[in-house]
């Protein structure tokens, strides 16, 4: 019935009794139907899913990607195939590692192509704990042994690292197409020791004549001085099995040329050929160079350039030979170049020019979450970019450089970047923002380093970098740690001080879109993808909330999740009232705003009665309330205080139509409310791994290791909900507004912080309380409270405005919906 081999060191509790994969594949072999409704369910833990192109079938389109789900009961492990009814489960981080399901529907598929090789299909389960009791009893899920039905024992596909549609031979990233994944990926093989015969070699600078000729070429030796990301180009009808292409610029004494390493060898040599590595290359083959494809830019190397050939190194047709050089075999005769950088400080960034390449180095101090975006103009399968924001410091200015960090296939460093490590990254791409600080953005050809994989980098002398480490050496770690913080809710550069829609090109900024649209954007955002669209309309409503969702585990309820698609599941979510929502008849009281005191707020000079994140006295809100009740004839606006519990205050506005408006509106997206996870963290030693954890994508393996910890208590002051009403009063959305409050925080970097009188609007636009304290600084500013920016917010009525909102997929239900800024129409102009 299966393979009962086990690791002698992992003793698996429970072998001896009846295991409830063991007892399913029973019942699966003995039926006449091949399908089984699980009369009773006993909980399995999820411990892999791995994600691969879809076969097309039937000549119909199918889902683009095909998912194989691991689980174990704490006896078996059982490797299964994903119905395509649920990948929905998967897209939106419903189902994933670690967490426990119940397998309510199965069938048993053979390939009718092939002999001994089939598999379980789970057609139907049913989502439970978030941490898997399970896996608490087992020491390693990987001692387990592969349970196999009768007569499949050799099927190579159920006991190796490859999917169950044997049409694929290889798994890809879970969240994009670019990072290498898998046992076929070649990692840490040793360099040749091999003595080579280098008299009769060709130089780079002689290919191009020969580009036409049918000669055979002589070998090439050459040094590898920049190394692109991936690329995966496999779509449907496609017969490679591994469509991969990567990108070199090597060099010799001659000059530099680019170098195409092609499919199957991208798993064998991609690792091995390093910046700084030699080659030794037969049997290859030229073709004219792609021009449209991006390049290094590479004038700091003083050399010149052949780019109309370029190197293809082919797993057939020629057979192409690599042989990588042990870095001491090579001979300082061969007259190879060396690996040359043009480092930056951040003292020197405002002066670059757009799009200028330069490589830094800098004392990381934020980490924002990973998040995901769609790449545009993809004709292929979806495909997703994963990046990430970071702040590093060099000492050479006060303000740190902002990165936009994308995959760069080095998924090991890209998932560890965390404050307190040193990091490099090399032809990152400078971007001028008007309004705003410069940033540097990832290339195609951008690496990343970070303390413990920068041993052996050919940076390593650069002056630069030597500079960089003896300033570090002047830090202290607890000053440093003050200012470092991990995820939450990022955005740069932050919108443009006029919204302008360009009548030539609509797609120029950003996308204005129709309130129909931001509802079918909600219902297809699969996790961790953020978006940001412009929708005109009206505020009806402004809440302020100390309550913050919650992203955490709900314990062991079992929810069922029925075969239906993802978009009744989300619609559902998007349109039912969330449970933070309160009556507005319970706990009412209501506070009087004289009509003085409402127009003071409008005067940016006008002092606050009370500190930012202190409450007021008994005293100053008895005072505050006789002065309201005694001029009421001054009352212009009215706010009502809900309380309905002891633990939360709600402070709110609405316009005067909006309750007549409400009954008339054909839906209202209620998914507006700020998450713990669109808060930033403190970061500290202690707290590393669960933060790390916290702020990178869900892993499609689970680890021992992982962290059961929650992270840390999340400090918020509060926020806001907004109730915009779409500009044809039929689709109402709520977003969050949390303001930058604090100098401190990451979001606070580059922000333009022109003062303002913080009414609802000022505040709204800015993206900030005025002014900001600085605790370096020791500033020891003072910010208005919740009621009083609220007092302001009748400004807000009948106003014809533009709103920018960003979105994101949090995972599960759970889809954070902020606004960055707010433009009055009359803000906005048309090109």
């Amino acid at each position: 019935m299966g393979d009962t081999s086990s690791c002698s060191s992992c003793p698996v509790s429970g072998l001896s009794r009846v295991s409830f994969l063991q007892r399913t594949l029973e019942r699966l072999s003995s039926t006449q139907s091949l399908k089984l409704t699980a009369e009773e369910s006993a909980p399995v833990a999820v411990i892999a899913l791995q994600r691969y192109l879809s076969e097309q079938g039937d000549g119909q389109q199918i889902d683009t990607f095909t998912y194989d789900v691991t689980v174990t009961d704490g006896v078996w492990r059982a490797k299964c195939f994903l119905d395509p009814g649920l990948n929905h489960l998967v897209r939106t981080n419903t189902l994933r590692t670690g967490t426990e399901i119940s397998i309510v529907q199965c069938s048993f598929v053979y390939n009718e192509r092939r002999l001994g090789h089939g598999y379980i299909c789970i057609e139907k389960l049913s989502c439970g704990a978030e941490t898997s009791a399970v896996l608490s009893r087992v020491n390693d899920v990987a001692c387990l042994p592969m349970l196999v039905k009768h007569g499949m024992e050799r099927s190579v596909v159920l006991q190796s690292d490859v999917p169950l549609q044997v049409g694929r031979k290889h798994y890809l990233s879970l969240w994009n197409n670019d990072d290498p994944e898998g046992d076929i990926w070649t990692s840490g093989s040793p360099s040749s020791d091999t003595v080579l015969d280098v008299s009769k070699i060709t130089l780079l600078s002689s290919l191009e004549s020969s580009f036409r000729n049918s000669w055979k070429p002589l070998p090439l030796l050459v040094k590898i001085i920049h190394k692109s990301r991936l690329r995966y180009y496999g779509k449907f009808a496609l017969k490679i099995d591994y469509p991969y292409q990567a990108y070199f610029e090597v060099a010799d004494q001659s000059g530099t040329m680019s170098l195409v390493l092609w499919n199957e060898l991208c798993p064998e040599f991609y690792h091995q050929m390093t910046v700084g590595s030699v080659l030794y290359l037969q049997n290859y083959s030229l073709k004219q160079s792609y021009s449209s494809r991006s390049r290094p830019q590479m004038d700091h190397h003083r050399m010149k350039n052949f780019n109309s050939v370029e190197i293809c190194l082919n797993p057939r047709n020629p057979t192409s030979v690599i042989t990588v050089v042990s870095p001491k075999s090579v001979l300082p005769q061969w007259g190879l170049p060396e690996v040359s950088y043009h480092f930056i400080t951040r003292s020197e960034l405002e002066s670059l020019a757009n799009n200028f390449a330069c490589d830094i180095i800098g004392l990381v101090t934020y980490v924002g979450r990973v998040e995901r975006v769609r790449s545009k103009g993809n004709k292929g399968p979806e495909k997703y970019w994963t990046y990430r924001w970071v702040h590093a410091v060099d000492g050479t200015s006060d303000q740190p450089f902002i990165l936009e960090i994308f995959s760069s296939s080095q998924p090991e460093i890209f998932s560890s970047i965390c404050p307190m490590t040193y990091l490099v990254c090399t032809q990152m791409r400078v971007c001028q923002v008007e309004g705003s600080l410069p940033y540097l953005t990832s290339s195609c050809e951008t690496e990343t380093f970070i303390t413990g994989y920068h041993k052996g980098q050919p940076y390593v002398s650069d002056p630069r970098v030597k500079s960089f480490i003896q300033w570090t050496k002047t830090l202290k770690d607890n000053v440093v740690l003050k200012k470092t913080a991990v995820g939450g809710h990022y955005i740069y550069p932050r919108p443009p001080k006029m919204f302008t829609q360009s009548m030539v090109d609509a797609s120029a900024q950003l996308p204005l879109v129709a309130a129909s649209d931001l509802k079918r954007e909600l219902e297809t955002l699969q996790y961790r993808e953020h978006k940001k669209f412009a929708i005109q309309g009206q505020i009806t409503a402004v809440q302020f909330r100390k309550t913050l969702k919650t992203t955490e585990s709900k314990g062991t309820e079992v929810r069922e999740v029925p075969d239906v698609s993802a978009e009744h599941i989300v619609i559902n979510t998007l349109t039912s009232p969330s449970a933070e929502e309160i009556p507005a008849s319970r706990g009412k009281r209501r506070i009087e705003v004289r009509k003085s005191r409402q127009s003071s707020l409008n005067r940016s000079d006008v002092p606050s009665k009370r500190k930012a994140g202190h409450k007021s006295t008994e005293e100053e809100q008895e005072q505050d309330e006789r002065e309201c009740d005694s001029e009421s004839e001054d009352v212009e606006h009215s706010l009502e205080l809900q309380n309905p519990n002891q633990d939360s205050d709600v402070f709110s506005w609405e316009s005067k139509s909006w309750s007549k408006q409400r009954e008339e509106v054909s839906e209202h997206l209620c998914q507006g409310g700020l998450y713990t996870d669109s808060i930033s963290q403190r970061f500290t030693f202690d707290a590393k791994n669960v933060l790390l954890q916290w702020s990178n994508l869900q892993p499609m393996r689970w680890m021992p290791g992982e962290s059961t910890e929650t992270i840390p208590p999340v400090v918020c002051a509060g926020y806001y909900q907004v109730t915009i009403l779409g500009i044809n009063k039929q689709i109402a959305v709520d977003a969050a507004y949390f303001p930058v409050v604090s100098a401190d925080e990451p979001r606070a970097v580059g922000l333009p912080q022109d003062p303002h009188g913080n009414t609802m609007m000022s505040c709204l636009s800015s993206g900030f309380l005025c002014p900001l304290s600085d605790t370096a600084n020791h500033s020891d500013a003072t910010l208005p409270e919740s009621e009083e920016i609220l007092a302001t917010a009748s400004e807000l009525e009948d106003t014809h405005v533009v709103c920018i909102l960003d979105l994101c997929h949090l995972g599960g239900d759970k889809v954070e919906v902020l606004i960055t800024k707010v433009y009055r129409v009359a803000e906005v102009s048309l090109d």
